[in-house]
């Protein structure tokens, strides 16, 4: 028999979370949760993370007309929704600013990984940047233990998450660019093993670079997630998702990513 509550989707569940479902989307999605225990959990993870961001932007939310109206001003010009299309999206544009949970204020996309390529917006987000974001405001404003495995044991470091990946990882120097490695430690990224590496410049200013599994065997090419200030650089290529997250200018997090995936490149290619 096929089961009717088998047809939640990703988008749905982050569209749950959010608080963007009507009642009876939300009844079958909280129906379906309870036939998938695992899948619940990780919605309870999600949701902390929700609350956590929202504490943490709490002074920085603001819903205005003007924000309104841009989102109008847009929509009518592409002759792409209705009034009461217009309507939703003023609705879920003012949960974003609330509870800025990571959902992508900007997804850009380039045929190459050149850093003055022209970016294009992409139709979808992806969790990839949500879940770098998150990490990176979880950890890199943590002062005493931001890493679990130190740049003092850089090469334990490599051996270590590369195992648990079941990927060759060789750890990005990114000192030509003004970052020197504080270490990494072990995240789950999609309900699996994933590894974070973090930077920091002279000035104490932190970047980090996220890998994970590429479960359902997808390739993007580069593309940029914006949440504020916050910045996110990805691509997915063969087996990995590859994402460099900061609070720093976009060019420069640009090069960085870009000098990532040269040298994720090369140590593939070795």
């Amino acid at each position: 028999m096929t089961d009717e509550f088998s047809t939640v989707s990703e988008d749905e569940l982050h569209a749950y979370v959010d608080g963007h479902l009507g009642q009876p989307e939300r009844q079958r999605v909280e129906a379906w949760l309870e036939r998938h225990p695992v899948r619940a959990q990780e919605v309870r993870e999600w949701q902390a993370q929700a609350a956590a961001l929202q504490q943490h932007f709490a002074s920085y939310a603001r819903d205005n007309e003007g924000d309104r109206a841009l989102l109008s001003a847009r929509f009518d010009q592409d002759n792409a929704v209705t009034s009461s299309h217009a309507t939703t999206l003023r609705r879920i544009a003012a949960g974003l600013l609330i509870f800025a949970t990571g959902v992508l204020a900007g997804i850009y996309a380039a045929p190459t990984l050149a850093p003055d390529q022209r970016l294009e917006t992409a139709e979808n987000p992806d969790s990839l940047p949500r879940q770098a974001q998150s990490a990176f405001l979880v950890y890199a404003s943590e002062v005493r233990h931001p890493v679990e495995v130190g740049a003092d044991q850089q090469a334990h470091l490599a051996t270590w998450l590369g195992k648990r990946l079941d990927y060759g990882l060789k750890i990005p120097d990114l000192s030509a660019l003004g970052f020197s490695l504080v270490g990494g430690r072990l995240i789950p990224v999609n309900g699996t093993a994933g590894a974070m590496l973090m930077y920091e410049d002279g000035s104490g200013q932190r970047l980090t670079v996220l890998l994970g599994r590429n479960r359902d065997n997808r390739e993007t090419s580069f593309r940029i997630a914006s949440q504020g200030a916050l910045g996110t650089f990805y691509w997915i290529d063969g087996e990995i998702g590859y994402a460099v997250t900061g609070e720093v200018p976009r060019d420069l997090l640009q090069k960085v990513a870009h000098e990532c995936y040269r040298q994720f490149e090369a140590a593939d290619a070795s």
